[in-house]
């Protein structure tokens, strides 16, 4: 039996046994946690630098065609494509339309005596073979719906153009200039718009802290604002955000925005609820009711229909798993999956686990988990390293 088969059956019988789902958890304290998830602290929050752009969202070219509904409620991805024994993968990763359309691989480059950049290579998929190659040197990559496009940073951070980028044929079709330095981008969940993270310096920089044998990330934010633009025309405007005299953010704290497109919003570690939101014209505004659970270090945000949101590490029916939260009423499903990456549907996701009997936490594999079920498919072979460890890949997905 082939790996296509083993996917096919495990899916089926996802399908065939899972009851609708049930929400449930809904006071309980997050008494067990895995180590890494204590990146809400200031310090260990630093480890996320590494994750990709949030709410990079992107629709397959033949989107539409990809999801059966069994009588259960439960969204079957039509065709999966999965390679177990890849890690890197070498070939295209895609469930029901949400596809790994990318990956990178940091490491520390050392610039002077007391000072280094953390620097990503990307590989992305072309859409046309079906594999993952290496891409220019972007510093930063975000994709844009429909897997096409892509918007670039050059090395050099902050950078003072962004670039159109054509996944095909591996060049730029076209620059939007900015006037203030750009460090991050992230698209809309439409992909209409596009949000440009500005610093004042490199929100990658690393330095040589007292005491210390490694590189540290900066301990201070040099964060200026955001620009809202118009992907077609490359227009818009930037937004200063000014952080506040005893505020701590890390380094590198990019901005993104709701599911709804209608808000900027950015993770703030040390704040009172975890994170902060503005309109689009850089007004702060109170936390929407939509996104009143959302965390900025948990990759997949919101469903696609705005009715569950991914939560943070549980441990608590299983060894590794995570929360899963009704955005409406806060209550809490426990779902299998180490670290939740990327929606599959309303009822599905692409989670970062380990396997069933491996004790080292940071030797994860990419999965397919069901809100509901506990069986989970393997998508990927498994990362080797520690977190922050020279080598390791950093997925990059884009969904319908």
């Amino acid at each position: 039996m082939n790996v296509d088969d083993i996917v096919r059956d495990a899916l089926r019988e996802q399908a065939a046994e899972q009851p609708p789902a049930v929400a449930g958890f809904a006071d309980r304290v997050l008494a067990v946690r895995r180590r890494r998830r204590t990146r809400r602290a200031a310090v260990v929050a630093v480890a996320a630098v590494v994750a990709v752009a949030v709410g990079v969202c992107v629709p397959l070219l033949d989107s539409g065609k990809e999801d059966v509904r069994p009588s259960g409620g439960i969204v079957v991805p039509k065709k999966v494509e999965s390679h177990p024994d890849q890690s890197p993968p070498r070939d295209r990763i895609s469930v029901g339309g949400t596809t790994l359309v990318g990956y990178s691989i940091g490491e520390q480059v050392k610039k002077s005596a007391d000072s280094a950049v953390y620097e990503r290579t990307y590989h992305l998929l072309n859409p046309r073979s079906g594999t993952y190659g290496k891409a220019a040197d972007w510093s930063w990559v975000a994709v844009a719906p429909g897997g096409k496009t892509a918007a670039v940073l050059e090395r050099d951070l902050p950078a003072s153009r962004i670039g159109l980028l054509d996944l095909a044929t591996g060049k730029v079709a076209r620059w939007i200039p900015v006037d203030h330095g750009v460090g991050g981008l992230a698209f809309s969940r439409d992909g209409r718009k596009l949000v440009a993270t500005t610093y004042a310096k490199n929100p990658d920089l690393r330095v040589k802290s007292q005491g210390s044998e490694g590189w540290d990330a900066d301990s201070t934010s040099s964060r200026t604002g955001f620009y809202v633009l118009d992907v077609a025309s490359g227009e818009g405007a930037w937004s200063e955000v000014e952080l506040a005299g005893d505020a701590f953010l890390n380094a590198r704290q990019d901005f993104a925005l709701t599911g709804d497109g209608r808000h900027v919003w950015a993770g703030n570690p040390m704040g009172d609820i975890g994170k902060e939101f503005w309109d689009l014209k850089g007004t702060k505004v109170s936390t929407p009711a939509a996104d009143k659970y959302l965390e900025w270090f948990v990759d997949a945000g919101t469903s696609p229909d705005g009715k569950l949101v991914a939560g943070d590490f549980a441990g608590k029916k299983w060894k590794t798993s995570s929360y899963v939260v009704d955005a409406g009423t806060g209550a809490k499903t426990e779902v299998r999956g180490q670290q939740l990456l990327a929606w599959v549907g309303n009822r599905q996701l692409i989670a970062w686990d380990i396997g069933k009997n491996d004790k080292n936490e940071f030797h994860q594999r990419l999965v397919l988990v069901t809100v509901g079920s506990e069986k989970e498919v393997p998508l990927s072979g498994f990362r080797q390293g520690n977190d922050g460890d020279a080598g390791r890949w950093e997925p990059l997905f884009a969904q319908p």
